[in-house]
């Protein structure tokens, strides 16, 4: 019996996904498990490790925010289950991976959320040419956040919580107990 050749298995390879009726996955090909919020989602490798995901580019309204939950539900509703693509960009300083995400049928999910007014343009880290054209698109149809009057950047508001004055400490209050059984006599400090 002769061996089998690299060709041959791999063709038999092949042959065994086609009649299964199962494609090849590609290395970048990740299942959304997980939506965090507007802009940051939780996938799933094929070799079942989990990858926090912060969409490049874009910054969605915090959860405290009009729009946030919407957002979040925008988010879940185009992505949460599906397979999707990742193409990585960075690593933010909370080790999230920064990308951005291929829908199955091929929109850009960064793209979605902007042009549907669900986020704007995070210009400082923006490097996407599309994305100001797809805000003042949202803008101009008054889409999304953009039915709002004046609506706040995350950013701006992120800003703003962390101005606001600290509570002061309490301080813990001491009192002396005076105890008294009629054999003895214990002060407590509570």
């Amino acid at each position: 019996m002769r061996p089998i050749t690299l060709k041959k298995f791999r063709f038999l390879a092949l042959l065994l996904l086609f009649i299964a009726g199962c494609e090849p996955v590609a290395k970048n090909t990740y299942k959304v498990v997980k939506i965090k919020d507007g802009d940051t989602i939780e996938l799933l490798s094929t070799d079942l490790k989990t990858t926090t995901v912060r969409l490049s580019g874009i910054d969605c309204p915090e959860k405290a925010q009009a729009f946030g939950n919407a957002a979040k539900q925008y988010t879940a509703l185009l992505c949460f289950g599906q397979n999707v693509k990742l193409q990585v960009d960075d690593t933010d300083r909370y080790g999230r991976t920064v990308g951005t995400i291929l829908l199955e049928d091929g929109r850009n999910l960064n793209h979605e959320l902007v042009r549907n007014g669900f986020a704007w343009e995070y210009k400082t880290y923006s490097k996407d040419p599309e994305l100001a054209g797809l805000e003042q698109y949202a803008r101009n149809n008054r889409l999304g956040l953009w039915q709002d009057n004046n609506p706040v950047e995350p950013w701006n508001f992120r800003r703003k919580k962390t101005k606001k004055k600290p509570r002061k400490k309490r301080t813990k209050k001491t009192e002396v107990v005076y105890l008294s059984h009629y054999t003895s006599t214990a002060y407590a400090i509570c």
